[in-house]
């Protein structure tokens, strides 16, 4: 009956195919139970079931297509397990004949030799023949491996046709699983099963190509793509060979899916790492899901074997592909699911798999989707609309305080789109920002180190490529390491790009000259914080608040309005005020400086505090307040102090023939004559970013110099002056900027603290230092360079006695030796010993500062030593009766003011006594007061003097800290810096005051320029390169051409209780005191340093002073005031003190307040001396 039966399935394909198919459904939907084919007990092994009648018998043949696997499958497994044993036993028995050989050959050496006796020679050839080199099996396995490696062209379109046609062969699954599993198909009239065998033929000589090519044969034949071969080829074969087609395990193509990304990196489709992953798991979760549908849609269509395939159920493969979805989701909504044993074992096992990879795969891959739309892509510019990249430190904090400034109402139109490039998605809090200023702000992740990413940002197209720096880094060094990489990165990129960036130490700045494509002459610039906060700071020991000032001069603030009568409401009228550039009026051409000024000051409402002028040479220069030889040219440009950028406009539209009688500035606008049209033309607002603007300020030429460049030969010193010089001593640097003396050893300036106390310091700076061996170098050369500059007379210059770590300083000290009186005092801030010893109470500014601030991750630690040292001063008491002439009342003597009248007489006498030589031959001078000329001006009584006195300013790092300064102050925690006591006394400096640098290059690099000019005391590039090559200042010779380095301006506060400007002190109006200062003396007033409870009808003893900022024209002065001005350099004012000018460049001698020795003077007028004594009182 066997026989029948395998006879009967050969005869079944005589049959007609299309009516047996229409029987089987019929029998199968009428589930037709009765039948009267006799069953025998081979019917368990031969299963019968009606619903495939190929024959009359309706046999299965399922078992004929699974044995072709199994067989092929195990016989092969069976080969090569067979053929690995008998190659082990021939190697075992092959080795113990080779030892047995050996052995033979050591036992008996004279087989090693000829018959004669003699040796064989080399060429003589052994019994043993070698094999050929290489053999012809070898040669076909390379072959093979050729053909199928990707790292040909062949090996690629092999491996790329392989996968298209595996692709293919499950398309045809999917076409034929609407069939029944098994069904009676002829080969030469079925479509489908042709090219399925033309697919099969494929993969069958592919298979032979990998098994010639593999190594380890047994790891082949069980590898995945072997696995799918053998239950996917053979079974074709023999469908041919039956003309019957069964559905079987055909789902296993889906498992090539699984190379879809290598397929796609192949063709160098897939480059990043998110995109390979993203296709990694994707085809996974995918091939995992479709080959588990496949099994079910098997067995549950087939139904269970032992159950005589009865318990089957009618499931397309989508709703098996469905019923794996909910499954693995373990949602289970129960509408499909198995009913047969098979189905269900098989989801017990693949619920356990599945929901661990559903949980794994899909939010993974949601994430990778997600992120690749909202920060992937490339930026695309608006026609008409600039765009600038900003990259580096990019976070919540930097990003807040840069759109703040960039984007502030105060500017003109800011018609530019800000794109931000970094490699690290932002935060909520950073991502809310972004959302906030969606119209002008877009967000990429990436990085400028790839040049994909930077052509993604369309860097080559930008205006400019901002570079934001960390200041709060740990290691300074490291971080401008990688902003130095950045702009590398750029330039080689886009040669032509503007960079800006931010550096945190100043001796970095020296690498970015070493790129070939950095250009300062095209708009290059690099904002050093470290250079420019402690300018600032040495700005302010000569003038305090000038930090200030400056501070809110370039910082875009909005006008705040106070009603009630306190210093708040005018220290804010002030802050609004921002400075910047407009060509001025052709009205003004032929006008001097002074009386343009007067003009604008008067007439405009605004403050002209410096032009830029054209040599015949076409070379530009910054000119700060220059004197009465400077002539306004066509088209000169000016540089504004104003509350916003359409007041400026008034400079640029003035006409003298239309304005002339106009009265109210907010008239000024455009007028209609034909040279407004030409200057117009000629020169456009500077007010918006254009290139062809950027070449102002300093940027023509590497020697100019940012100073008061004078071209009148008249004020080159005079020969009585150049007598007074040794032409043969070095006493400034060689580009004659600075105060130079011949290098120091360090052990020469260190001072005992006995020795200290033996040197009657006063009028000096005091920098207490926070630092040990491994802080980081916080670059004190910037500090001390403002205070050496050499448009002070020598006389004139500050001791400065450093405070700190000997261990530290040490290491800062090879930038300072090269400058005069400068002392070291071993020692810590802390100590109140340490700090009597440099008699801080006489001392004109103590600057507290901290190496060690940016090693505490902690940010409310930060600050903890500045303001443990401020504190600890401020509750001192002194007993010292010379420290109540401190500087708030301090001043100087108008330049031109004949020094022998009773009117400038000093106010005390200062003799020096003979140089005290002490056990380290270090010269003390002592400088003693004589009490006769102190009492008549200050009322004074044996009361102990107050540390909170002492004028000081100190450097923090976290801004909200500020509040720890003052004691007695009622400044909100949460309020903003700038809004601080401390702050707006100019007695706080915080480096984030400096951000806003960064917006304002960018719109106007000359402003870059000018805030260099007035804080550095003269750094230029040439001095940059010189400190490029030797990290030091060079001595140079007095000649006529550096000498007249000196002639430019320098920030001095006049006092107006006494002096040429007293009667404009009690009740003046500040336009009076300007115009008759920059008349007078060529001096430029800008600003008030005002007692904080001057407004007050009662006295008060609080001597703490605030900053106003280009007071009104009828501002009323009080007598207390000082008033911030840009004064000219005095070319005899040193002629008296010639002599002691350099006799000793390495004395420590003080003088007690060069500026105010001569500075508060004495009158013979009754009717002042109560006025005198009542500001003395206040000023304590």
């Amino acid at each position: 009956q066997a026989i029948w039966l395998v006879s009967g399935a050969g005869d079944a394909g005589t049959g007609s195919p299309s009516g047996n198919s229409m029987m089987s459904r019929n029998i199968y939907h009428n589930k037709n139970q009765d039948s009267s084919i006799s069953i025998s007990k081979m019917d368990v092994i031969i299963p019968f079931s009606p619903d495939v009648p190929c024959d009359n018998n309706g046999q299965r043949m399922w078992w004929a297509f699974l044995a072709s696997s199994m067989v092929t499958f195990f016989g092969g497994l069976f080969i090569i397990l067979l053929w690995r044993t008998l190659k082990y036993l021939w190697t075992v028995c092959c080795h113990c004949n080779t030892k047995k050989k050996e052995a033979q050959k050591v036992n008996n050496p004279a087989n090693s030799q000829a018959a004669d006796g003699t040796p064989k020679g080399p060429d003589e050839k052994d019994e043993v023949v070698p094999a050929s080199e290489v053999g012809w099996m070898t040669s076909v396995k390379d072959w093979a491996g050729v053909m199928i490696s990707a790292q040909t062209l062949t090996g690629r379109v092999l491996v790329v046709l392989v996968f298209a046609l595996s692709i293919g062969a499950l398309g045809i699954y999917f076409i034929d699983s609407s069939d029944p599993i098994e069904s009676c198909q002829n080969f030469y009239k079925d479509f489908t099963l042709q090219i399925d065998m033309f697919f099969n033929v494929f993969f069958l000589l592919y298979f032979g190509l990998r098994f010639i090519a593999a190594n380890d044969k047994l790891w082949f034949w069980l590898e995945v793509n072997s696995v799918v071969d053998f239950f996917t080829v053979p079974p074709v074969f023999v469908s041919v060979y039956l003309n019957r087609s069964w559905l079987g395990l055909r789902f296993l193509r889906a498992l090539r899916l699984i190379q879809f990304s290598e397929i796609l990196q192949f063709l160098n489709i897939l480059k990043t790492s998110n995109s390979i992953k993203l296709v990694n798991l994707c085809s996974i979760f995918i091939s995992t899901w479709l080959t588990a549908a496949g099994f079910i849609h098997l067995v549950e269509n087939s139904g269970d074997p032992w159950e005589n395939f009865q318990n089957s159920q009618s499931l397309s493969y989508w709703e098996c592909v469905y019923l794996l979805m909910v499954t693995m989701s373990t949602v289970g909504y129960g509408d499909v699911y198995a009913k047969t044993t098979l189905g269900r074992l098989f989801m017990v096992f693949f619920i356990l798999g599945g929901l661990a990879m559903f949980a794994r795969y899909v939010p993974e891959i949601a994430a990778l989707i997600l992120n690749r739309k909202k920060y992937g892509g490339s930026y695309n510019s608006t026609r008409g609309r600039k765009h600038i990249v900003v990259c580096g430190h990019i976070t919540l904090e930097s990003v807040s305080n840069f759109l703040k400034d960039f984007l502030h109402k105060d500017r003109d139109d800011v018609n530019v789109e800000i794109v931000f490039l970094h490699n690290i998605s932002p935060n909520l809090e950073l991502e809310a920002l972004f959302k906030r200023h969606f119209t002008q702000v877009e967000f990429y992740q990436g990085s400028v180190l790839n040049p994909h990413d930077l052509a993604r940002v369309k860097i080559e197209s930008a205006d400019a490529c901002l570079i934001l720096a960390n200041k709060y880094c740990p290691d300074p060094d490291a971080e401008d390491a990688s902003n130095i990489m950045r702009v590398i990165s750029i330039k080689n990129y886009s040669p032509k790009i503007r960079i800006i960036t931010q550096m945190l130490q100043y001796h970095n700045k020296a690498h970015l000259l070493n790129i070939p494509s950095w250009n300062w002459k095209e708009g290059d610039d690099a904002i050093c914080l470290a250079e420019l906060k402690a300018g600032f700071i040495a700005q302010s020991c000569l003038a305090q608040g000038l930090s200030t000032m400056l501070a809110n001069l370039f910082s875009m603030r909005s006008f705040i309005e106070i009603e009630e009568d306190t210093w708040q409401k005018y220290y804010l009228e002030g802050v609004a005020n921002e400075m910047y550039t407009e060509y001025l009026s052709s009205a003004f051409v032929g006008l001097s400086f002074p009386a343009v000024c007067e003009l604008c000051y008067v007439k405009l409402k605004l403050l002209l505090i410096a032009i830029e002028n054209k040599s015949e040479l076409g070379e530009s220069s910054i000119l700060i307040n220059p004197g009465n030889h400077v002539k306004m040219q066509e088209g000169t440009l000016g540089f504004f102090i104003a509350s916003d950028a359409k007041e400026v406009k008034r400079a640029f539209f003035y006409c003298k023939a239309c304005h002339d009688d106009i009265t109210d500035p907010k008239r000024i606008k455009k007028c209609g004559c034909k040279r407004r049209e030409y200057i117009e033309d000629e020169h456009p607002s500077t007010l918006s970013p254009k290139k062809k603007q950027r070449n102002g300020g300093m940027r023509n030429s590497p020697n100019n110099s940012p100073k008061m460049m004078r071209h009148d030969p008249l004020l080159i010193p005079g020969n009585e002056q150049m007598e007074n010089m040794d032409m043969n001593v070095k006493q400034y640097d060689s580009t004659g900027m600075f105060h130079w003396c011949p290098s120091k050893e360090i052990e020469k300036v260190i001072l005992t603290r006995s020795e200290a106390s033996m040197t009657v310091l006063s009028g000096h700076v005091v920098v207490c230092i926070f630092g040990d061996v491994t802080s980081a170098l916080v670059g004190l050369r910037n500090l001390v360079m403002p205070l050496r500059a050499s448009n002070f007379h020598y006389h004139e210059l500050k001791p400065i006695v450093f405070v700190g770590s000997l261990e530290y300083l040490r290491r800062e000290w090879e930038t300072l030796h090269n400058f005069p009186k400068v002392s070291i005092l071993p020692g810590t801030p802390l100590s109140r010993a340490d700090l009597r010893a440099v008699n801080i109470n006489l001392c004109d500014m103590c600057v507290i500062l901290s190496a060690n601030q940016n090693n505490i991750d902690d940010a409310s630690l930060q600050d903890k030593e500045c303001i443990l040292a401020s504190l600890n001063i401020k509750s001192m008491q002194f007993d010292d009766s010379i420290g109540l002439l401190q500087a708030n009342s301090q001043g100087f003597t108008p330049p031109g003011m004949d020094r022998s009248s009773p009117d400038s007489s000093p106010v005390h006498g200062l003799v020096r006594q003979a140089s005290v030589t002490t056990g380290a031959n270090i010269p003390i001078i002592t400088e003693l007061a004589k009490p006769g000329k102190i009492l008549p001006l200050v009322s004074f009584s044996q009361e102990k003097n107050c540390g909170i006195n002492i004028q000081m300013i100190t450097e923090l790092v976290n801004d909200s800290n500020v509040q720890f300064l003052d004691q007695d102050d009622d400044d909100d925690p949460d309020t903003e810096l700038y809004l601080t006591q401390p702050f707006a006394c100019g007695t706080a400096f915080a480096v984030s005051v400096l951000d806003s640098l960064m917006s304002a290059t960018y719109f106007n690099d000359n402003i870059l320029t000018l805030i260099r000019t007035l804080v550095t005391g003269g750094a230029t590039p040439e001095l940059e390169a010189l400190l490029a090559e030797e990290n030091a200042l060079r001595g140079g010779y007095s000649t006529p051409q550096t000498l007249a380095n000196r002639d430019r301006c320098r920030v001095a506060q006049l006092a107006l209780y006494d002096g040429p400007f007293a009667d404009l002190g009690d009740g003046g109006c500040y336009g009076d005191l300007f115009c008759k200062a920059l008349k007078t003396y060529n001096m430029l007033c800008f600003g008030i340093y005002r007692l904080r409870d001057a407004h007050l009808a009662t006295p008060s003893q609080c001597t703490k002073r605030y900053v106003i900022t280009n007071p009104p024209y009828e501002f009323e002065l009080v007598p207390t005031d000082l008033i911030f001005c840009l004064m000219q350099f005095d070319h005899n004012a040193g002629q008296s003190r010639a002599s002691l000018s350099h006799s000793s460049h390495s004395s420590h001698s003080s003088s007690k307040k060069s500026s105010s020795v001569h500075s508060i003077p004495t009158t013979n007028r009754q009717n002042r001396s109560s006025k005198a004594r009542e500001a003395g009182h206040k000023q304590k």
